[in-house]
C-alpha cells in the first residue's frame, strides 16, 4: 500500500482532522476514526515541509488529508460545489492521498491567523485576498513559501489546501485500501442473532 499513516510523536505535527468531529459542513462526523494518512510521496513532501518551517520556530496542525472517496461522495452530496469540492466522480486530490489541510502553529500550539478558518467555503478564502487583516495576509504568504519551498502545489481558492503536482497520476482510494483495522468510515453494523 502507498498510504503511510502521519501521527505523533514519528510526524512533528498536530493532528485534528475535522471530518471526524461536527466541526465542518455536514454538522456529524464523517470519519468514524480520526486517522491521518498521506501517499508515500506527499510524506516525504510534508517531511520537507516541517523541517523548513521547524527552522522558522512553526510547526504544522493537519486538518485533513487522506480522505477516502466515500467521505468525499458525503462532502460533495452535503454541497457540491465545484470552487471549493472537487467532484467524486472525477475523484478528489485527497482521495488519492496527495492533497492535505493545514495551517500553521506558533510554539505554544496557536493557529497563526489567516482570516477565515478552515473550510470557510467564501471568496475571502481563497489565496492572496487584500481584504482581509495585514497580518492573515503575511501568514497566508508565510504558508505558501514553506509549501511550495518543500515541492507542494496549491489551490487558489483555499488558503489551507496543499497538492503534490499532477495528482490525477495518483491512483484514488478507497477506505477499502485501508489495512484491516485502520479504515477511517464507519464500518455497516453487524447484524443481531435472534434469539
Amino acid at each position: 500500500m502507498d498510504l503511510v499513516e502521519i501521527k505523533p510523536p514519528q510526524w512533528d505535527v498536530e493532528i485534528d482532522l475535522a471530518y471526524a468531529t461536527v466541526r465542518n459542513i455536514t454538522g456529524k462526523p464523517i470519519y468514524a476514526h480520526a486517522r491521518c494518512y498521506l501517499h508515500r510521496d506527499a510524506a516525504e513532501a510534508l517531511a520537507r515541509a516541517i523541517e523548513l518551517a521547524r527552522a522558522l520556530g512553526y510547526r504544522f496542525k493537519i486538518f485533513d488529508a487522506f480522505r477516502p472517496s466515500e467521505a468525499q461522495w458525503a462532502l460533495w452530496n452535503k454541497d457540491p460545489n465545484p470552487e471549493f469540492l472537487a467532484d467524486p466522480r472525477r475523484g478528489s486530490p485527497h482521495s488519492r492521498g496527495v492533497a492535505v489541510d493545514l495551517t500553521l502553529i506558533d510554539g505554544q500550539g496557536r493557529e497563526l491567523e489567516m482570516g477565515t478558518g478552515f473550510d470557510e467555503f467564501r471568496p475571502i478564502a481563497h489565496h492572496a485576498r487584500l481584504d482581509v487583516p495585514l497580518e492573515a495576509q503575511r501568514n497566508r504568504v508565510l504558508l505558501l513559501g514553506l509549501m511550495t519551498a518543500a515541492g507542494w502545489d496549491f489551490y487558489r481558492n483555499e488558503w489551507w489546501h496543499y497538492q503534490l503536482f499532477n495528482p490525477r497520476r495518483y491512483a484514488l482510494y478507497s477506505d477499502s485500501a485501508l489495512p484491516p483495522g485502520q479504515e477511517m468510515m464507519p464500518r455497516p453494523l453487524e447484524p443481531i442473532p435472534a434469539g
